[in-house]
């Protein structure tokens, strides 16, 4: 059936239909907010309308797992993390979907680095300050978590600092920041499209970006590493399809939102939300994802997170 869909979506001219963007997370997280910009832009481009569909829950596996088992037509497209292609093989016991065999990798498009935030409240203005406090009282401080990169980034931070910190999950970003906000969290490491704007009105204090460099975007922020040694954890979003996709459809795919991507005023608006905009071929996204396996492999296993 689906080699006959394939066939027959080959034959049509392609689009001639709305093409549905299946997102792993709620709307208002920094994925829904850049894939909005992107979607509007590549439904310009193809000459028809996109639609978010936020398929949030089970740690992004409900998306991946709809999109896996969707026709490889190119009318329903999976826009994701890490947390669905590179870090839950290792963070969940029971998998509905294979990251390498059941898509299609068709764009990578760029980067979004986390930053450590915490509730205005607590006294600490840095990393060092906060560690010293979570020495002092083991075990009285807490880190919300709404996705893979904001769960190993937590676990990671313990385990190089020596602090005890209880792990409150959440579905997905904006109700576990929701709860920093409101106090009832004292942390969480949060993308920063998802998070720069309470930063920005005082809701939050920024003590450092999760990146092993500073970040362009951030250049004021400090390094994790600076304080935590070793400490290097960065969030890729990238566009897949189904596997088996069309080859032409692919590329048509890739064509257009590389062109997206590398123009300087979409550069511009997705830095302004807080990510690091560049793209490639497919085949160079594709090997990527499969280094990308490798080192949250390590990561996790070093953060030591037992599988849920």
């Amino acid at each position: 059936m689906l080699a006959t869909i394939a066939t027959a979506s080959a034959q049509a001219p392609y689009p001639n239909r709305n093409i549905t963007l299946v997102l792993p997370f709620a709307a208002g997280s920094g994925t829904d907010t850049t894939t909005r910009l992107i979607g509007k832009e590549l439904g310009v481009a193809l000459g028809v309308s996109m639609v978010i569909d936020n398929k949030a829950g089970a740690n992004g596996s409900i998306a991946a797992s709809y999109v896996a088992r969707s026709a490889p037509d190119g009318y329903t497209l999976f826009v994701t993390t890490n947390t669905t292609h590179s870090a839950n093989p290792y963070l969940l016991k029971n998998m509905s979907y294979d990251p390498v065999k059941d898509f299609t990798p068709i764009a990578r498009t760029g980067d979004l680095p986390f930053m450590l935030v915490i509730h205005p409240d607590i006294p600490a203005n840095s990393v060092a300050e906060l560690i010293a406090l979570a020495k002092k009282e083991p075990g009285k401080y807490s880190y919300a978590s709404g996705s893979s990169s904001a769960i190993v980034s937590g676990a990671t931070f313990a385990r190089l600092a020596g602090i005890d910190l209880l792990h409150v999950p959440y579905k997905s970003s904006p109700p576990a920041l929701t709860d920093v906000i409101a106090g009832r969290v004292s942390m969480m490491f949060i993308d920063v499209p998802t998070g720069l704007p309470h930063v920005n009105a005082k809701a939050l204090k920024a003590l450092a970006v999760t990146t092993k460099k500073p970040s362009a975007l951030l250049p004021h922020l400090p390094t994790m590493d600076a304080t935590v040694k070793g400490f290097d954890i960065t969030s890729w979003q990238g566009y897949l399809g189904p596997a088996n996709m069309p080859k032409d459809i692919v590329t048509r795919l890739n064509t257009e939102i590389r062109k997206i991507i590398e123009r300087p005023d979409i550069k511009n608006q997705l830095a302004e939300r807080g990510m690091e905009a560049f793209s490639g071929p497919p085949e160079e996204f594709d090997a990527f994802l499969k280094e990308q396996l490798v080192l949250w492999e390590k990561l996790i296993a070093d953060a030591g997170i037992e599988k849920q």
